[in-house]
């Protein structure tokens, strides 16, 4: 059954605030320009041609595959779980492990509105000072009445012994802990406490999203968007695009609560950036050249001159920017709720650029989660169709939980959903009959919808309603995927394409005992 939504943040979690720190040096509360001179003496930094610092790590991709979440109820999880008892075993050797090393200490929000808000804490080897200089960008400032609610203790040295890979992120929920063991990703560091929150939020009724989230300007008025997607899907730069028009708020996770209120989690972007061009993302390419910021894993010559297309290393290459350096960056206690929701999904076929979902078949494609898997979630992703529910690899409890939790949500908050897909139609990149949707695409439906300027007709396929025409998208092709294998003489193909998938979602779907029928029953 799901979690008590009565709980609250004030009383979760209980362990963290407790904790204390036994090294045999602390560094609290550094300041950054000590933060960015101890990560210049790191043996994997460098120094670019922009003046900012890249840090190259041994581990390239976050830790999914090593993620254990503390618990003696595994079926209230749907990934896999560690017994209390061999965490307590963990705590104690990553505790005898720090009282010889040198540890900086940093204390921060998840958030930044005073309902929405977390206290966390990183505690860091100080040989890896990076990690702490990087999560200082994203966690809005600790203020006087300060106290951790969260705590995420780093070892980047220490093995851990008969786990996967000698790596282990283990989360202890109601204790407000996670300790990171072996793993010097940065991603490691901001999604330990980005998860706990997660839970939290869940706890206290409400869902959070693996989002972006925007404000709009229209002729008519505001509007408030939150863009849904798995990393890599284009969420970010749909989130920072149309400058002219919009302010993004947020990059990576937002959560709404039962009242309809949005609450937003970090001060910056953790953007990818392989690729990066001035052109590709002008709202991202300041921010990532400026000598505040980090880069992960950039290819960086001697010299310091800067590769951002070569992936020789990895292609999950990634800028850590302060949302000073992100233009028109709203902080996110100044958005209220959303009018409307974007799911990212990026197929390859017969998924036209945009449907509009009623909630059934809203939260359904919540729950399937399809897009192509990026390399953001490591080489057993890359490149692969996926199903990831909720595009939230994050999400501490079963998987239908979010979903039910979303379809109850929607009844409560006036909220609109819409599939957009970022990938092709007709086929994959080799097909010379496939059509490409680029980010122009993206940006121009997201505004369309702002504005309620896209004419809408019934997909036969799918049960939604389809674009018949956009403003900014001169192809009726990509609305509609049917015109282009109709025109191409596929229209058999077509017909099987979208009855096997529609079969493979049921079937999909049957697979989890405790998600809501009526979800079930939309595809």
């Amino acid at each position: 059954m799901p979690l008590d939504r009565g709980a609250s943040l004030a009383t979760f979690p209980q362990e963290a605030a407790r904790m204390t720190v036994n090294a045999r040096r602390v560094d609290h509360q550094p300041d950054p320009a000590d933060l960015r001179a101890w990560t210049e003496r790191q043996v994997n930094a460098r120094l670019t041609e922009f003046g900012n610092v890249v840090v190259r790590t041994e581990v390239t991709a976050r830790s999914t595959g090593e993620t254990m979440i503390v618990s003696d109820r595994p079926e209230r999880h749907s990934g896999p779980v560690l017994a209390p008892e061999d965490y307590q075993t963990v705590a104690a050797a990553q505790e005898r492990y720090l009282a010889d090393q040198e540890v900086v200490v940093l204390d921060g929000y998840i958030g930044d509105h005073p309902d929405g808000r977390m206290g966390a804490r990183l505690i860091v080897e100080k040989s890896h000072a990076g990690l702490a200089a990087m999560q200082q960008l994203l966690y809005f400032p600790a203020d006087p009445g300060f106290e951790p609610e969260l705590t995420i203790v780093y070892t980047p040295r220490l093995p851990a012994a008969g786990y996967p890979n000698e790596r282990l992120v283990a989360v202890d929920l109601e204790g407000g802990v996670t300790r990171v063991l072996n793993s010097d990703y940065f991603g490691d560091s901001k999604m330990s406490g980005i998860r706990m929150w997660d839970a939290a939020m869940y706890r206290r009724g409400g869902l959070a999203f693996h989002s972006g989230l925007k404000v709009i300007e229209t002729g008519a008025g505001t509007k408030v968007a939150m863009i849904v997607g798995l990393s890599g899907t284009g969420k970010t730069t749909t989130t920072f695009s149309v400058p002219d028009t919009s302010r993004p708020s947020q990059d990576d996770f937002v959560a709404i609560l039962p009242d309809g209120h949005v609450y937003g989690t970090e001060a910056g972007t953790f953007a990818k950036v392989y690729g990066l061009t001035p052109e590709s993302e002008p709202a991202i390419w300041p921010g990532a050249t400026h000598p505040s910021s980090y880069l992960e894993n950039v290819a960086v010559s001697p010299s310091g001159q800067v590769d951002f297309s070569d992936r020789t290393h990895t292609e999950n290459t990634r800028a850590i920017i302060g949302g000073r350096l992100l233009p028109g960056f709203l902080p996110p206690r100044q958005v209220e709720s959303p009018d409307f929701l974007l799911l990212l999904t990026r197929n390859t076929n017969v998924i036209p650029a945009v449907s509009k979902l009623d909630h059934p078949r809203a939260a359904a494609a919540f729950m399937l989660g399809e897009t192509q898997g990026t390399s953001a979630g490591g080489a057993a992703e890359a490149g692969r169709f996926l199903r990831i529910p909720g595009t939230n690899p994050f999400f501490a409890y079963r998987n239908e939980w979010q979903a039910n939790r979303f379809f109850e949500l929607l009844h409560r908050v006036p909220l609109e959903v819409y599939l957009v897909n970022t990938g092709r139609v007709g086929g994959v990149e080799a097909d010379e009959r496939s059509k490409n949707l680029v980010p122009a695409h993206t940006a121009a439906i997201l505004l369309a919808i702002a504005r309620g300027t896209i004419e809408w007709v019934s997909d036969p396929d799918f049960g939604t309603l389809v674009a018949e025409r956009v403003d900014g998208i001169d192809d009726p092709e990509l609305l509609q995927p049917r015109l282009l294998y109709q025109r191409q003489g596929r229209g058999d193909e077509h017909r099987d394409l979208v009855e096997a998938l529609r079969a493979d979602r049921r079937a999909y779907l049957a697979g989890f005992p405790e998600l809501l029928p009526e979800i079930v029953q939309a595809v």
